[in-house]
């Protein structure tokens, strides 16, 4: 019995310490080391040290699964280097090529045109672009070469011909449009006309200027008063009124007694026509003639001595 205790205790000494350093097939990890491997003292256990452990957390081959993993990982390293190295690298090139490149984007105005030399890659023809002024008026054309150009070098821009009102009657809008350097200092297109039908007597002076106006498209009011008080009244609601006969449509206003109107109430006429002298073909109406109407030419200088009623 003796003699077995002995051999058994030598077979035990064998797995000392030290043996646990060099690798084996059934040693993965430190964690099966410490559960496997205990020494035995003097019939007592003692645990691996953390040095030990860590020493044999080097040693021990590594399985498949954490080669992969360690691979992987190693990979999205390196590409995530590259990546930033690459970002810098690209930021300091187009520093220095805006500082520096005499190809970059570079404006040049010549003659009225704008010339754009766009930025192109490397080994690419750059191109540029010539514009002209805004205004011109002229018709764009667009060349094979992405160029392009406003033909009529010569042609201008009608600034006359721009609606610069905000008139909300159209009529009214063209004609401000062609009245625009004569208008009185804040004068209101969209001022209140005073119209709610026509409330004029049948065929009386007043009521054939309220049907020809609305025939004309321009606004008129519905209690004017009498005919010599128009030019008074047209004012009060904003209307524009002077001393010119401007367009066909203007209202002219006869005093009463002017010019044959009544002495009593006055009259009013529609200003058909405005001659190259100066003078006026008118169309008015009066009580006795059952709606039908009549015509006038006056002069000038008689045009000069009424009141006018635009719009």
């Amino acid at each position: 019995m003796s003699h077995g205790a002995h051999r058994a205790q030598k077979s035990t000494q064998r797995h000392s310490v030290a043996s646990l350093f060099l690798p084996t097939k059934a040693t993965h990890s430190a964690k099966a080391v410490r559960q496997a491997q205990a020494v035995a003292t003097n019939g007592a256990m003692v645990g691996l040290a953390p040095e030990v452990a860590d020493k044999i957390n080097e040693l021990a081959p590594q399985t498949r699964r954490s080669i992969r993993l360690a691979r992987e990982n190693e990979g999205r390293r390196r590409a995530a280097v590259v990546s930033a190295s690459l970002a810098t690298l690209v930021g300091a090139t187009a520093t220095a090529m805006m500082a520096g490149n005499p190809n970059r984007p570079s404006f040049a105005a010549t003659e009225g045109t704008t010339t754009i030399s766009t930025l192109r890659p490397v080994g690419a023809a750059s191109r540029s672009e010539t514009r002209a002024p805004l205004g011109s008026g002229s018709e764009a054309s667009l060349s094979a070469d992405g160029t392009w150009s406003l033909g009529g070098d010569s042609a201008s821009l009608d600034v006359s011909s721009m609606s610069k009102s905000i008139a909300s009657n159209p009529q009214v809008a063209a004609l401000l449009d062609q009245d625009y350097s004569n208008l009185p200092k804040g004068f209101d297109p969209n001022h209140s006309t005073g119209d709610s039908g026509n409330a004029y007597e049948f065929s009386q002076c007043t009521w054939w200027v309220y049907v020809r106006r609305h025939q004309l498209g321009l606004p008129t009011g519905s209690r004017m008063g009498n005919g010599a008080q128009w030019a008074v009244t047209a004012r009060s609601l904003g209307y524009w009124v002077d001393n010119t006969a401007r367009h066909q449509g203007d209202i002219m206003v006869f005093a009463a007694g002017q010019d044959g109107s009544s002495p009593t109430c006055g009259h009013v006429a529609i200003i058909e026509q405005i001659n190259p002298d100066g003078s006026v073909v008118t169309s008015e109406c009066g009580a006795a003639l059952q709606g039908k109407t009549f015509s006038r030419t006056f002069t000038a200088s008689q045009v000069a001595e009424h009141q006018v009623i635009h719009y």
